[in-house]
């Protein structure tokens, strides 16, 4: 009965998505529509979409599977999380949203890739677009097997047919309505995360026993509640290994998929309330899912696939038709985050590399197709190469965020930069994050997730010293 009340819950809930999408299918004229919804986004969409694109399957699966295998010391990472999305909102979204409307600018590359020489505009668009695709297909498979996980721990079939249906699922409505219908089914489903992240913690403690039951927890351990913290590292070592954790929210910086929600803002009075939203939002969420892998520890000391431990407790607590209602909501919300990421590899096919502009009457065409391949792509790669949910999408995040987000920062800083030191930087960025993710970690991945960020950074600095230095070298950057 339970299996039952969850595939018809499930059934009901995917409907009600792709009944936006044909809604949202009559709001979409143009690729202004398409990409960032005519900029007339009010605050409580883009505040909870910005959070369900940002943390859907890593969050609810990653992250509470981290808690549990890490104890204590997944804190940090949770912080990271928090701490990337106050600047982000607090700091480049107030900034971001003026300077893009001011230019009329529709895509994140367009942003990078200004004041540049034509040529120069060119290769940055093209770098650019190619970073996205790439990153964008591993991150984009990694929610698609979050769901293939999730099929095949509740329904007992094969994974490889659920990732297919649930990537056909998202494909459907988000070709129907472009960014509107992105945007207002992650607004949903970012809701349901909210409450889900809220419940289960709920009822998960007190059938841990409370206080008592995650003190039991973390005595379990041999080391001290500080050593617990810091998993172990002591010195040096340890102080790398809290600003890794920390350093997770630098990826936030330079994600196409978020930094849209920003562009798309219909003023600055919802710019302030979504900025209250979102902050709220994220607290909520990666606290929960922290604290649910702590309680995890205590009521399941045994568990397979950490990251299956949602589904598991959710199960386990929960009355059967509760529980159903639940799971067979998250289980679509674990998919948010791809919707969105489709729409930007559309926007960097069809629009930054300008085919739209070579074929005018098929630019909405050219864009939906190039969607449909790129989650076709992302499929056969979720089934062909299975990873872990939490390491692809870090290395996704911190490839992308370490290649744009230097230059975002400066930018908005005030800064004028050169076509020439953008370019360089994307790829400083771009490739030492690729470099160091296939070195061996280092504690809390610090070398991984923050000298990429500090050598794109350098660079954009260095160069902005040596093209000001003559008056023709400052008139190319101008």
């Amino acid at each position: 009965m339970h299996t039952q009340t969850v595939l018809i819950t499930l059934v009901l809930y995917k409907l009600v998505l792709l009944g936006i999408g044909l809604w949202a299918r009559q709001r979409t004229r143009d690729n202004s529509d398409f990409f960032l919804g005519g900029r007339n986004l009010g605050p409580v969409v883009a505040a909870i979409s910005y959070g369900a694109s940002s943390a859907s399957a890593w969050t609810l699966l990653g992250m509470s599977g981290a808690a549990y295998v890490m104890g204590p010391a997944a804190l940090w990472l949770a912080l990271g999380a928090m701490l990337g999305c106050a600047i982000a909102w607090l700091w480049i979204a107030p900034r971001l949203r003026v300077h893009s409307r001011e230019r009329n600018q529709l895509t994140l590359t367009e942003f990078l890739a200004e004041d540049a020489t034509p040529n120069r505009a060119r290769q940055i668009n093209i770098l650019a677009s190619a970073i996205v695709l790439f990153s964008f297909v591993f991150y984009i498979s990694s929610q698609f097997q979050g769901a293939g996980n999730t099929f095949a721990t509740t329904f007992a079939m094969p994974a490889a047919e659920a990732i297919v249906l649930g990537g056909l699922i998202i494909v459907a409505y988000t070709l129907l309505g472009g960014f509107w219908a992105a945007s207002l089914t992650d607004t949903l489903q970012g809701g349901l995360m909210l409450v889900a992240a809220i419940l289960l913690p709920a009822v998960a403690w007190h059938a841990a026993g409370g206080l008592q039951g995650v003190q039991q927890s973390l005595n379990m351990s041999e080391l001290s509640l500080a050593l617990q913290l810091t998993a172990g590292n002591l010195g040096i070592t340890a102080i790398g290994f809290v600003v890794g954790g920390l350093a997770v929210g630098v990826g936030t910086f330079g994600q196409p998929h978020l930094l849209n929600r920003f562009m798309a803002l219909r003023d600055a009075r919802a710019l302030r309330q979504a900025q209250v939203i979102s902050i709220a939002w994220f607290v909520i969420v990666f606290g929960g899912m922290f604290l649910l892998g702590i309680l995890g520890r205590v009521l399941l000391p045994v568990v397979d696939n950490p990251e299956t431990l949602f589904f598991l407790l959710t199960t386990e607590l929960l009355p059967p038709v509760l529980g159903a209602i639940l799971l067979a909501a998250v289980l679509s919300a674990i998919m948010s985050t791809a919707d969105s990421m489709l729409l930007v590899a559309a926007s960097c096919v069809s629009h930054d590399l300008g085919l739209a502009r070579r074929f005018p009457q098929r630019a909405l065409w050219i864009s939906r197709f190039a969607m449909l391949l790129l989650a076709l792509l992302a499929i056969a790669l979720a089934i062909g190469l299975p990873s872990s949910i939490f390491n692809r999408v870090l290395f996704a995040w911190v490839a992308i965020g370490s290649a744009f987000g230097p230059v975002i920062f400066l930018r908005l800083a005030g800064m004028s930069l050169s076509g020439e030191s953008v370019l360089c930087a994307i790829l400083t960025g771009f490739s030492s994050a690729v470099a160091l993710y296939l070195l061996p970690n280092s504690p809390g991945d610090i070398a991984e997730r923050v000298i990429p960020f500090i050598a794109a950074t350098g660079v954009l600095l260095a160069m902005r010293k040596r093209f000001t230095a003559s008056p023709d070298s400052a008139a190319v950057g101008a």
